[in-house]
């Protein structure tokens, strides 16, 4: 097994962005993607008296982030779920309210760095790119079972592939000869599916597609649409979702659902707000936040993040 790495991004920011939700009494933080710990390490050892719910549906992660937070005993709760679930993890852990949620977004470092995952388009590996190994569905079972037309409204909705088509009639075709079990056939179908000059700009062709089958083995964007309006509602006032987002449709989804949290259904000429009809919500940053070219320069997994807070104000 190889040593999958972890740099947490925008680690700093993140920390300074939840310091003033945590300035109270027994805080608690969920960190709704744990992955290897890089957040919730840096959360326990800044802010002494926090209590960390970690999440993650993937039972390898999992076991590494617990092996990595021993030192912090039971100042870490530890739950294999989807963080669709958080309201039942929070109280299943004891707590009726938190101070913070973290979402960070994707695909792990550890997920990608592991070869026999199958997320990386880089390395010869089982079509699986399943985050929790129980699910059911697979790339390959995509790849194998879906129509054309399905395969196709994937890797447009989700990767935003300009040759969705092209790709989709491909696998298709080449299926009938022999299913599709490894990331390598996949990787050369798509090289000779796509026009020669848009093989030479935009990095590895096969990225969007990788990316888009990814999404919809695991249901991202559904979990993700039901996961942060419950991480609103188990905000205590003061608290702070804080969202590292890294893909156009996952930022849309923070977007909207920032906007209509705090926002307020009084007409913006009325010269008050009357009782009962103020936002419960407001935005803690100016639109999204990215990363400086020395963060990117450090971590090139900053380069597409967007960075959203919002606070909880009223119960």
């Amino acid at each position: 097994m190889s040593n999958a790495s972890h740099v947490p991004v925008l680690l700093k920011r993140v920390l300074d962005l939840l310091e003033p939700a945590v300035a109270v009494d027994r805080p608690v933080v969920v960190d709704a993607t744990l992955g290897l710990g890089g957040h919730t390490e840096a959360m326990l050892d800044r802010f002494p008296d926090l209590h960390v719910i970690g999440i993650d549906r993937d039972p390898e992660a999992l076991a590494r982030a617990e092996a990595r937070l021993a030192p912090y005993g039971d100042r870490v709760t530890f739950a294999h779920a989807v963080y669709d679930e958080i309201a039942e993890v929070v109280v299943e852990a004891g707590f009726r309210a938190v101070s913070g949620v973290l979402f960070d977004l994707g695909v792990s470092s550890m997920q990608l760095d592991l070869a026999d995952r199958g997320f990386a388009y880089s390395q010869d590996a089982p079509l699986d790119m399943r985050m929790n190994p129980e699910d059911e569905l697979t790339a390959a079972g995509i790849l194998n079972t879906y129509t054309a037309r399905e395969i196709s409204k994937v890797l447009r909705e989700y990767g935003e592939e300009k040759f969705a088509k092209r790709i989709a009639d491909a696998v298709v075709a080449e299926r009938t000869a022999e299913p599709f079990t490894n990331s390598a056939r996949l990787v050369d179908l798509i090289r000779t599916s796509i026009p020669a000059a848009a093989r030479r700009t935009g990095g590895n062709p096969a990225k969007r597609t990788f990316q888009a089958l990814r999404i919809e083995v695991n249901d991202e964007l559904g979990v993700y649409r039901r996961a942060l309006p419950a991480a609103l509602e188990v905000l205590a006032p003061g608290g702070r979702v804080v969202v590292l987002a890294y893909h156009s449709l996952e930022d849309r989804i923070t977007k909207r659902a920032f906007t209509q949290v705090t926002s307020t259904d009084v007409p913006r000429d009325l010269p008050f707000v009357p009782e009962g009809h103020e936002a419960r919500y407001r935005l803690v940053t100016r639109g999204a936040e990215m990363a400086t070219e020395a963060e990117i320069e450090e971590n090139s997994r900053a380069r597409s993040v967007r960075l959203r807070v919002a606070e909880r104000i009223a119960a």
